[in-house]
Formats: C-alpha cells, sequence, structure tokens
C-alpha cells in the first residue's frame, strides 16, 4: 500500500527537495502544498495521479482543514506529515518589528502546532504515522541577529518532543529536523532584515547579519542529500526514528560543544541545585 506524505511549504528549499524525491517513487502518495500552487509546475512531469496540489497558508485554520479533507477524500490515509512552511528573521532583539516576529511565530510554531493537531485523530485512527518538525540548529543554539527566529524553534522543539510521550502509545512517531545552513536561500527570499539604528552598540550583531547575506549560495549544506536521509529515515528507520536528527556537519559540532559545555555547567551546580530541595528526612 502506498504511503501518503503530506508537506508543507513545497514551493521552495528543503520542501521542494523532498517533494521533488517524493515524486518520483511508485509508492509514494504525495500531497504538496503552498501558499500559491502556480510555483508547484515542477511537479507535473512526475504526476500519474498520485500527486496533489494544494493551496495551503499555514496561518488559516480553514484551509488546514480543507487540506486534511481533500487528502483523505483522495488518499484515504495520512502516514506522514512533514512541518517544512517556515521563514526568517534577523534583527537586534532590542529593535525587532513586533507585527513582523508575531507573524514568523504563526508561520514557524502555530502553523506546525496547528497542523499536526489536525492531522493527530487521523494518525491515532490508524494507529501508526510519522509527524516531522522542521526545526533547525538555531532551535538549539541561540545565536545573535536570531534571537525571535530561534524562539520559534526552540519553542517547536519542546513542544514536540513532550508530543513525542503522548503519542507513543498510539504508534506515532515524530522527528525534528535540525540542519545548519544549507543551499536553499534561506538568508535570501524566506527571511527579512532589519539594519540596527544603533551601530557603535551593535556591532557584532550586524556582521552576523551581513555574515549570512553574504554567504547565501556558498553554504556547506546540500539540501538534495538532506531530503534523501529524512525520506530514508522515515522509511527505512521507522521502529528507530530519532527524536532529534542533526543535518550539516556544524549542526552536530555546535550541539554537541553546547550541550557538552552544559553538562559540565550542570554538574558543577549540582550540589547547590539539591540544596534548594527540602531533605529527605523532612
Amino acid at each position: 500500500m502506498a504511503q501518503t506524505w503530506l508537506i508543507t511549504g513545497t514551493s521552495t528549499g528543503f520542501g521542494q527537495e523532498l517533494a521533488t524525491l517524493l515524486a518520483q517513487k511508485t509508492d509514494v502518495n504525495l500531497v504538496a502544498t503552498a501558499r500559491n500552487t502556480d510555483k508547484l509546475a515542477y511537479l507535473d512531469q512526475y504526476d500519474h495521479g498520485q500527486i496533489l496540489k494544494l493551496e495551503l497558508d499555514v496561518t488559516d485554520s480553514q484551509q488546514i482543514k480543507e487540506v486534511i479533507q481533500t487528502t483523505l477524500s483522495k488518499f484515504g490515509r495520512i502516514d506522514v506529515l512533514d512541518n517544512n512552511a517556515g521563514l526568517g528573521y534577523f534583527s537586534t532583539f532590542e529593535e525587532a518589528d513586533e507585527a513582523t516576529v508575531q507573524y514568523m511565530f504563526d508561520v514557524n510554531f502555530w502553523g506546525s502546532v496547528h497542523l499536526t493537531q489536525a492531522v493527530l485523530p487521523v494518525m491515532r485512527h490508524q494507529k501508526s504515522g510519522v509527524i516531522i518538525g522542521i526545526s533547525s540548529d538555531a532551535g538549539l543554539i541561540g545565536e545573535a541577529a536570531l534571537s525571535f527566529y530561534s524562539g520559534t524553534k526552540f519553542a517547536l522543539e519542546g513542544v514536540f518532543e513532550s508530543l513525542a510521550q503522548e503519542v507513543q502509545e498510539d504508534n506515532i512517531k515524530i522527528m525534528l529536523v535540525e540542519p545548519s545552513s544549507f543551499r536553499t536561500d534561506w538568508p535570501g527570499r524566506s527571511s527579512q532584515k532589519k539594519e540596527t539604528a544603533f551601530l557603535d552598540d551593535y556591532q557584532l550583531t550586524n556582521a552576523a547579519i551581513q555574515n549570512y547575506s553574504d554567504s547565501a549560495g556558498n553554504e556547506a549544506g546540500n539540501p538534495q542529500a538532506a531530503a534523501q536521509v529524512i525520506y530514508e529515515q522515515v522509511i527505512s528507520n521507522t521502529e528507530h526514528l530519532p527524536l532529534h536528527l542533526p543535518l550539516g556537519e556544524m549542526s552536530v559540532t555546535r550541539a554537541q560543544k553546547k550541550f557538552a559545555g552544559l553538562a559540565r555547567k550542570f554538574a558543577q551546580l549540582s550540589d547547590l541545585a539539591i540544596s534548594t530541595d527540602y531533605s529527605k528526612e523532612e
């Protein structure tokens, strides 16, 4: 029986690469969504009736319901949900535009949350399913210029880690994908940037913003290879699917450095922490 994959944000980036890969599989039904389905014409060459292209703005709850209903009417089930839609924002914390930040949270965080909530009843009924959250190494490590983008990804990490425990009895798997920098033009087309008005005080942050712009197109990460790894993990490693899937050397090395450092700091502070508990004799 063919698996049905529902992917958001397939007009560009990781979503497009994964959709292109899946569209060529004879045992996959693909539901590719985007705010503008005209941008999904690249899938037409592979379409033999197993591809459904649907309009979806992940901030629109009614469209989410319609996408789920249309998918079930066409294919009868949803085996994999890939929450890929997302955008970025570069700014100092102090000067960030609140409306822009709120919209980014609506897309990156609440879009994934609401779509996942809509799919869960289907997967619970099936007693199976995989839900993917496209996070970032910025969801593990905060850095200058990306405070609020990191906030969206840290929030997604916490919610999906908890969700993984809730749904394990229904045989539903959760995977957080944590890529470093990949050649998806994310620092360009999918991100807004706000220059600081206080350059003397935020030189490092301003340099970080400029560095992201300058590095666009030269990132180490290969999005086609990333799509292949995501697919293979879901298909071949379902029972042992990693809750956290780092992609790119920098994602691994930066996370290892951070968490090793945290472990050392927590060990140093353990006696102090324990001192705030009631005595075990009480």
